[in-house]
């Protein structure tokens, strides 16, 4: 029986991606081993995998990330001053979902979305 999904995404720099998750997003560590980090927030768990070559224009690393406060998080994200996507604004989408995203670091896309129905 399946039980959770863990996405693992590129990062070039571990210190980079730790700062970002951890002091801008509120994630907290729950794993830092060589070439290697875990993130948990909630019940949101990411590891990521050190790719130093990687070129974020080239990257197409993306997660998908469901809450059930899709309002406040935005509106978290705002005050955090957080940077939004530019084409990820709040926005109701056609197949029922109102989302919103980021893009770290390394240019892995963030999507967070929440049912309306």
């Amino acid at each position: 029986m399946l039980t959770d999904i863990n996405p693992k995404l590129p990062m070039r720099n571990k210190s980079n991606s730790r700062q970002y998750y951890i002091n801008q997003l509120g994630f907290q560590e729950i794993g830092d081993y060589e070439g290697y980090l875990m993130v948990k927030k909630d019940q949101i768990e990411i590891h990521f995998f050190e790719f130093k070559e990687l070129d974020p224009k080239e990257n197409y690393g993306q997660v998908y990330i469901r809450t059930d406060d899709i309002e406040g998080l935005y509106e978290s994200m705002l005050d955090s001053k957080i940077e939004i996507h530019p084409n990820g604004t709040l926005q109701t989408k056609p197949w029922g979902q109102k989302e919103f995203a980021l893009l770290d670091p390394d240019n892995n896309l963030l999507t967070f979305g929440q049912s309306i129905y």
